[in-house]
């Protein structure tokens, strides 16, 4: 199954490889089902990876290795010292750096002939199109839903097929979307979850080596989707799972109601983080249902004025770091202790980054604890900006 945008590959006038090019990709050119002219599409191919962490990693190494002549990466964060694990675009020497920067010098590394460019911004609303316009395909390595729901409905609103994958813990997926006749994103995930309820992988964890096995298959599926070759995974999810080696597909059908591409509802980019709950509110001063940032905590702190502090994250966390004073009353355990809350206590939830506390504060104020506030950043943040003796994990 091909795409009509990169069908187009086909009719395009290729450029020839030179002697070099013939040397490097010497076993690729010996393959059937690409020869000189399916190297020659590669080469004429342009490909967009949004974000340059786990995933874009290992995509962005083996599509530069492959031969694509243009990259285009979407990132904004600086490489931290957290990231090495799982993120090979990046080294030690790299902490600190933007990780386009690290990011570029290694695809050129890898591969000289590749044309590097770079988006240092966070993808929106209102700069995506503009983006994802000159490219062929954009492949999805985002770690988060609003990102996910953004870049899956640009690319049904551009036509271009949307290679995705995502980890968690020892669990992977991998689909290709927005694919001619086949599903989106959207026809598969129609509302995105309550924010809170599935941590990101700073909040959960990953297996190292998860987003390169993901990541992998990102890449093959994007090389088959250029050359033409093979059967992408077009209505069909790969599920991985890392802890049994099995993996296994679900197959998908295009929802005739799906927003995006069913009934075409969706014909401009909305407010994403709006729509996943995930806008970040206003910090607000201690009083008042809301945020608290670990500088006033501190402070409170500080001046005997401490609330009560409760740690919603897991007992294998809490023995990692801690903020003094808090007591440990992981999410999951959260309904059955506020029986033995007091109403009139002033409360403080924090949690790795701030997620899962925020779920949570919202879930007290809903029970009807007015003095509840939201750790934001959570203990990282607490580690960066009051206590650095606390280690971040």
């Amino acid at each position: 199954m091909v795409h009509t945008r990169t069908a187009a590959l086909a009719e395009r006038s290729l450029p020839h490889l030179t002697p070099d090019e013939v040397s490097r990709y010497s076993r690729h050119l010996r393959l059937p089902n690409v020869t000189p002219v399916g190297q020659r599409r590669l080469k004429a191919a342009r490909v967009l990876i949004v974000g340059a962490g786990g995933l874009g990693s290992p995509v962005a190494l083996y599509l530069a290795a492959a031969g694509v002549g243009q990259l285009g990466l979407v990132d904004f964060d600086d490489v931290d010292l957290t990231n090495l694990h799982r993120q090979l675009l990046h080294g030690t020497r790299d902490v600190g750096r933007p990780k386009l920067d690290s990011a570029r010098d290694r695809i050129v590394d890898v591969n000289p002939n590749v044309h590097v460019e770079l988006y240092p911004t966070r993808l929106t609303s209102a700069n995506a199109l503009g983006i994802m316009g000159d490219y062929d395909l954009v492949v999805d390595g985002t770690d988060n839903f609003a990102t996910r729901y953004l870049t899956n409905d640009a690319c049904v609103i551009l036509g271009i097929p949307n290679v995705y994958g995502s980890v968690y813990r020892f669990e992977g997926q991998a689909s290709v979307f927005a694919a001619e006749s086949g599903p989106c994103y959207r026809c598969l995930f129609r509302e995105p979850p309550p924010p809170g309820l599935v941590p990101s992988c700073a909040e959960g964890g990953v297996l190292g080596v998860l987003p390169g096995i993901v990541g992998t298959i990102q890449a093959n599926e994007a090389i088959k989707l250029l050359i033409g070759i093979g059967e992408p995974l077009v209505g069909r999810l790969l599920l991985v799972d890392a802890l049994t080696g099995g993996f296994r597909t679900v197959t998908i059908r295009k929802d005739p109601e799906c927003p995006a591409c069913g009934t075409r509802e969706i014909t401009e980019l909305i407010d994403y983080d709006a729509f996943c709950g995930t806008a970040v509110e206003p910090a607000q001063s201690s009083g008042a249902p809301g945020e608290i940032t670990p500088r006033e905590l501190a402070g409170r702190i500080a001046r005997g004025d401490a609330p009560r502090i409760i740690d919603v994250r897991e007992p294998h966390e809490w023995a990692l770091a801690r903020i003094p004073g808090a007591e440990l009353i992981p999410l999951a355990t959260l309904d059955a202790a506020r029986a033995k809350f007091d109403p009139s206590d002033e409360i403080v939830i924090h949690c790795h980054s701030g997620a899962r506390s925020s779920w949570a504060a919202r879930y007290l104020r809903e029970a009807g604890f007015t003095r509840v506030f939201n750790l934001t950043g959570g203990i990282t943040r607490w580690s960066v900006e009051v206590d650095p003796s606390v280690p971040r994990y």
